[in-house]
């Protein structure tokens, strides 16, 4: 499963609205290799639903996930910050072993 906070869903409300996706489009995360760390997320909006696609809901926004990427993304909380040390959606994933400073690559 993979849920996402308050803050984060805030935003992805504010984000789908103002690049004018409408309500069919959901949240597409998955998982790419590349970044410091070996793979990086990626998180965009969606309104194709592939065939391998595993479909979350958590406080009303679907979450989109391919089967692969599943395996590395089981238990993660997708969070958006404002904060001092950066702006943007964190992922906050238990199978990560090590990630990079900025949050975007990790490694398993």
């Amino acid at each position: 499963m993979i849920t996402i906070t308050d803050k984060a869903k805030e935003h992805v409300a504010t984000l789908r609205s103002k690049e004018g996706y409408g309500a069919d489009y959901n949240v597409r995360v998955s998982v790419k290799g590349g970044g410091c760390s070996g793979l990086m997320y990626d998180l965009d909006f969606d309104n194709k639903t592939n065939e391998s696609d595993q479909i979350f809901e958590d406080k009303g926004i679907k979450i989109m996930v391919d089967k692969k990427s599943l395996l590395y993304l089981l238990g993660t909380t997708l969070d958006y910050t404002d904060g001092l040390n950066g702006k943007g959606f964190q992922f906050i994933n238990p199978n990560a072993s090590r990630t990079c400073g900025c949050g975007e690559s990790f490694s398993v």
